[in-house]
């Protein structure tokens, strides 16, 4: 997609959502629910001239009646706490007429998983212009939180105990932020990192790993709104980082919608992992090909450890130094939670005459997953990471099917063995295998089931 095409696109896009606040929250009597600015056109009209940042403040006390804070509040009284971590959510373009619904449920999603200060930061009247225009001010953005963050050190926060956490354009503002202050904020979380006006950027401009003493990043629409490079030590891509499972593509009426599922799936994993669903582990490789075709399956660059999305300390790594810009790769399923196992599948056959086709399908009780393997003359060895819902325990039987075009398929295909292993393979653990040679095989376990192949 052209340039001058994202940016006509980014400047339509209308994001369904609603607003931050209100409601009664425990705590201080008489205090007004905070709201974010409003997004109608005449109050754009009469904000637009200035950039104005507000910040929403959220914390267990007032988690459902967000207050409004700044520096002048840092000495009176508030919910905020000198004792508990800061999280600071930073959205990033927003088009006219929309408001972000996803700010309240991270808020909360973090809330329930820590008790932390949260502070919102509205830019809306610096984001929605057009985005060549909003990209002009995210640094001015980052000023003015500098200038927060700095007076709520003078009165006790630490720097390490700050978590930035931006969407899309926010992840560059918060590492701005990060190089104001030369690399001592505690982390910054980039959620798919916006691409266009950044990919090419030195690093001083966009996120990159010496803004915090850690950096994560997901990415889920590298093709599109976000950004293709590694920007942290650590970044995970969701499906290869690209097109979303769910997100499905038609018509063009359905276009954007399309656009935004992939660009936003980032932030919908990362509050279902905040939920804690299930354990979303990446698996570093060079590439998605790579990951796919089962040539990665450890995570010895870590030292063992897999990096996990969430809030673990540095993802729950300890290798000293830490990485950077290492890729890590992950399957996720269509829709929340999002929950996936990574099972390697592999295949050998004999040796073929013709090109063949074979589908292998992995059945637990109540659910199945398939992968069909091109089979080639001159290869006999085939491997497949696949995302099965169920561990690999629950697995019963492996079913077999020969599924080549009819007039053109090799009619017999003799399967040596299929072998199934979870990902991260761990050290020692061997493969679970079915083929002839299983009795004959004792380092081998066995599925019970017979794997059988059958034509259609």
């Amino acid at each position: 997609m052209l340039w001058e095409d994202k940016v006509v696109l980014l400047t339509v896009l209308f994001i369904h959502i609603s607003s931050l606040t209100a409601g009664s929250g425990e705590g201080q009597d008489n205090v007004q629910c905070a709201a974010l600015n409003s997004t109608r056109w005449l109050e754009y009209r009469r904000q637009r001239a200035t950039l104005q940042v507000q910040y929403l403040l959220l914390t267990r006390k007032n988690s459902d009646c967000a207050q409004r804070f700044n520096q002048d509040l840092v000495n009176k009284q508030s919910y905020f706490s000198f004792s508990h971590p800061t999280k600071v959510i930073i959205h990033g373009y927003r088009p006219l007429g929309s408001n972000a619904s996803w700010l309240t449920e991270l808020a909360q999603a973090l809330l329930r998983a820590q008790d932390v200060n949260v502070l919102v930061v509205d830019w809306l009247y610096g984001a929605s212009s057009a985005y060549n225009v909003v990209v002009e001010n995210y640094k001015e953005v980052a000023l003015q939180i500098s200038v927060l963050i700095n007076q709520l050190q003078k009165h006790g926060s630490k720097p390490e105990s700050f978590h930035f956490i931006g969407v899309s354009l926010g992840a560059h503002v918060a590492g701005f932020v990060g190089t104001l202050f030369g690399g001592t904020i505690g982390r910054i979380t980039g959620l798919d990192p916006a691409g266009p006006m950044f990919k090419g950027a030195d690093t001083y401009d966009r996120l990159d790993p010496s803004d915090a003493q850690f950096v994560d990043a997901i990415h889920t629409d590298s093709d599109y709104f976000g950004i293709s490079i590694p920007v942290g030590h650590v970044d995970y891509f969701l499906n290869g980082g690209q097109d979303q499972n769910g997100c499905a593509r038609s018509r063009f009426a359905t276009m954007f919608g399309y656009v935004i599922c992939d660009h936003m799936r980032a932030l919908h994993v990362y509050v279902s992992a905040l939920n804690g669903s299930c354990t979303l582990t990446g698996i570093p490789c060079s590439s998605y090909e790579d990951f796919l075709k089962g040539s990665c399956v450890d995570c010895g660059v870590f030292k063992g450890r897999c990096p996990v999305i969430g809030l673990s300390e540095n993802s729950g790594i300890s290798v000293s130094p830490l990485p950077k810009e290492q890729k890590v790769f992950l399957l996720t399923t269509s829709s929340a939670p999002f929950c996936a196992h990574h099972i390697l599948v592999k295949l050998e056959v004999s040796p073929l005459d013709k090109s063949a086709e074979v589908e292998v399908m992995l059945m637990t009780e109540s659910l199945g997953t398939e992968y069909r393997f091109k089979l080639q003359t001159a290869v006999t060895v085939y491997r497949r990471v696949l995302a099965h819902q169920a561990a690999l325990c629950e697995i019963h039987s492996i079913r077999l099917k020969n599924t080549g075009a009819r007039f053109y398929r090799q009619a017999d295909v003799h399967v040596k063995s299929v072998c199934i292993s979870a990902l991260p393979v761990l050290r020692h653990e061997e493969p679970l295998c079915v083929g002839p040679c299983d009795k004959k095989s004792p380092s081998k376990r066995s599925i019970n089931d017979q794997v059988s192949l059958t034509e259609t």
